[in-house]
């Protein structure tokens, strides 16, 4: 699937919800499948539906170590529909974040280091669980997405960097 950037207008969209009806039918597990496939062929950690160009609130979670997120822990992929953040810590962290549809830059974003989620599973089933740390800050980012939030809102300009800066950061 292609990935839309910064500046398309589907970005900053308030995403819709998914229907029942929608997660069962085949049109929408091809869909999620070829969601997975995207995120893991373009080596990221989370990808949202609205970056393929579809205004719907599910996203995809797949932490694993590649070569944009070298130490990423092993988690998913978990499909997230319909997602709710019910509580998150008051202690933040900044660590430092990029995004498939922000290409060539990355930042150092605030995010809670705990968050208490529910949604739904590609299967239609409610999941109630907590993710902390890397795991977290990677759902709260693809949960920005489905209200048309991107990093950079959440980033001061003085902590963005090239990719190039970022990967001389990592060597130090």
């Amino acid at each position: 699937m292609k990935i839309i950037e910064l500046g398309n207008p589907i970005l900053r969209k308030k995403a819709k919800l998914v229907s029942k009806t929608e997660i069962n039918s085949s049109k929408f597990q091809i869909f999620v499948k070829n969601l997975i496939k995207t995120c893991g062929e373009k080596n990221g950690v989370g990808i949202a539906a609205s970056q393929v160009g579809i205004s719907k609130r599910v996203f995809v979670v797949w932490s694993k170590p590649n070569k944009r997120y070298k130490k990423a822990p092993v988690f998913g992929p978990e499909v997230v529909i319909n997602p709710k953040i019910i509580s998150s810590s008051k202690q933040k962290v900044k660590g430092w974040e990029g995004c498939l549809s922000v290409p060539g830059i990355r930042g150092l974003v605030p995010r809670a280091k705990l968050v208490r989620v529910e949604y739904l599973n590609n299967k239609g089933k409610k999941v109630k669980t907590s993710f902390s740390n890397f795991i977290a800050r990677i759902f709260q980012h693809e949960f920005d997405h489905l209200y048309g939030i991107v990093f950079l809102d959440r980033t001061d300009p003085k902590d963005l960097v090239t990719e190039a800066e970022y990967k001389k950061k990592l060597r130090r």
